[in-house]
């Protein structure tokens, strides 16, 4: 079978690999259709703790059909169609899985707008799930014209928030007020969120997010679920404990950490409110698996609004 797979440069190529046999309670998963995120960036750079770069095959999620299953692994998974989350290696015109990390897709639904949710919409909803979100409530979402932070805000406004959508242009914020925000904070120009928030969704992280916690109200909730702009400084800690008397909360999301009822659970609200029409996905780009490297380099770039995705054939 053919994939992608990391180069010493730590660009891509597709090549011919041996195809992967599913060991106990994995399941062989043949992809109709590949999400590529910024997480595959981190991966190809070797930044991802736990997977080496060079060798390997980016890919964290894929839709498509089960085709075998490993001892110990539910036999009536085969024939199925799912989003599989594997750790990596998902580049690849099948892969394998753990059982306990694939989620069910409606045999009618899109497999590229199924993934163009799949782990960015699981992590919005686990975000805005944690912090207990309410109508009403004032919402920011920074990096909102990203793969999670477009269905943050929808999600966000479907719960009845007013969000205010953090992003750098003035076509993206045009964007995100037809998918539901409130309000558009133009980073790259002079303007600057002027005011408080229930709930921040974080999507960038980097040295300016002592400045956004700072901008919490009483008992505000701060949910850091993605990295683009690096670590936090120092500075954080001081934002955190200056404003003690407000009783913020900063949590960290991975849905590494996950059990397998969580995720179904999210899963569920997603394909609900999908269905419903209160949640559209976001597509950017299809392109084909042979394009991987391409599609990095428009991730590394920031350039898609919402996310691309890999055809294998």
């Amino acid at each position: 079978m053919r994939a992608a797979v990391v180069r010493p440069s730590g660009a891509l190529g597709v090549i011919e690999v041996p195809e992967p046999e599913p060991g106990p309670g994995q399941v062989l998963v043949e992809a109709e259709v590949i999400g590529a995120g910024y997480v595959d960036v981190m991966l190809s750079r070797g930044e991802y703790r736990g997977i080496p770069g060079p060798g390997s095959v980016p890919g964290v999620e894929v839709v498509g059909r089960v085709r075998a299953a490993g001892p110990g692994a539910p036999g009536d998974l085969v024939g199925r169609r799912v989003l599989a989350m594997p750790g990596f290696g998902g580049y690849a015109e099948r892969v394998v899985v753990d059982a306990d990390r694939v989620l069910p897709v409606e045999r009618e639904a899109d497999a590229a707008e199924a993934v163009g949710l799949g782990v960015n919409a699981l992590v919005a909803e686990t975000a805005l799930y944690r912090a207990g979100v309410a109508a009403g409530e004032q919402v920011l979402v920074r990096g909102a014209g990203g793969g999670i932070g477009s269905l943050a805000t929808q999600l966000a406004s479907a719960r009845g928030a007013e969000v205010t959508a953090v992003t750098s242009s003035a076509a993206r914020g045009e964007r995100l007020l037809e998918l539901g925000a409130s309000r558009i904070v133009d980073r790259t120009g002079s303007a600057v969120p002027d005011r408080t928030y229930d709930v921040i969704v974080d999507t960038v992280a980097g040295p300016d997010t002592g400045r956004y916690l700072r901008l919490l109200r009483d008992n505000g909730r701060h949910v850091m679920c993605g990295g683009v702009a690096g670590a936090p400084d120092e500075d954080l800690l001081a934002a955190l404990l200056g404003d003690f008397h407000k009783s913020p909360t900063l949590l960290a999301l991975s849905l590494n950490s996950l059990t397998p009822r969580e995720l179904l659970r999210s899963w569920q609200e997603i394909t609900a409110l999908w269905t419903k029409g209160s949640l559209s996905p976001v597509l950017y780009r299809r392109l084909a698996l042979t394009d991987a490297q391409q599609a990095l380099e428009l991730l590394e770039r920031g350039t898609p609004f919402g996310k691309v995705v890999l055809v294998p054939r």
